[in-house]
């Protein structure tokens, strides 16, 4: 039977049908942040061609997404990511600078200690997922750019690598507050040249490595380093005192 022959007709073998497979690849990419909240699918034309697909094959796999409210259609606009909240989590929205550093402050604990359980734990799907995150990472250095869905995509993966999966969801419900302080950390790399833009693609490569290599007190002082630095080249010598008076 021709692929295109029926959207939903199960393939030769027993192998799911090719909606399916579709549904599936597009859902492991929305959940895992390579499509961020109120992101605009690509459009139908191009996501059939992207999985070799035909449209009407296409548009089941896309219904089961919404009927799981993981996107929206807009009449007009296209398809857009909806992404749950992690309400329980109750974590206020960044209203002031102080909140970025404390989100900084924050990421300085979970993050840290998650890249080491990551040395521990991963194995080779979770490596490669980093890789893929890099692979974007290096692609915009060279054009002189700072992707910060590339960039939270590598964090998540390294969350997800732990198999601790409070880690990953607690990087979820921080992605709002995280890509804050992403885009503008971003601006400011971006002022200071491509050497500064390299050298942070060199710290992410620093953690893969490490991680890949089973080594969690390495993976620990490089995510530690990594986070530190971002911080500091974002606020400088002007990290405020939070002390309670």
């Amino acid at each position: 039977m021709d692929q295109h022959t029926s959207a939903g007709s199960q393939g030769r073998g027993g192998r799911p049908p090719l909606s399916e497979k579709v549904y599936a690849a597009l859902k492991s990419r929305i959940t895992r942040g390579d499509y961020g909240p109120n992101e605009k699918l690509p459009a139908e034309k191009d996501l059939s061609a992207q999985y070799g697909v035909s449209r009407p094959v296409l548009r089941v796999a896309l219904e089961q997404l919404r009927e799981e409210g993981l996107i929206v259609s807009r009449q007009g606009a296209g398809n857009f990511v909806r992404v749950k909240r992690e309400a329980a989590l109750g974590y206020t929205p960044v209203e002031t600078i102080a909140d970025i550093q404390r989100c900084y402050e924050f990421r300085l604990t979970i993050e840290v200690d998650a890249a080491g359980l990551a040395a521990q734990r991963r194995n080779q799907s979770i490596l490669d997922e980093m890789e893929q995150a890099l692979d974007l990472l290096s692609d915009a250095t060279g054009s002189r750019l700072h992707r910060e869905d590339a960039d939270f995509t590598f964090h998540l993966a390294i969350a997800r690598a732990s198999n601790n999966q409070y880690y990953a969801e607690t990087l979820k419900a921080l992605r709002d507050h995280i890509y804050v302080g992403m885009k503008m950390h971003g601006d400011a790399l971006m002022s200071d040249g491509a050497s500064a833009l390299e050298n942070v693609l060199e710290e992410h490569r620093g953690i893969c490595q490490a991680i890949a290599d089973r080594d969690p007190d390495r993976a620990r002082a490089v995510m530690r380093q990594h986070v530190s630095h971002s911080r500091e080249r974002l606020f400088g010598a002007g990290v405020m005192d939070l002390s309670m008076q």
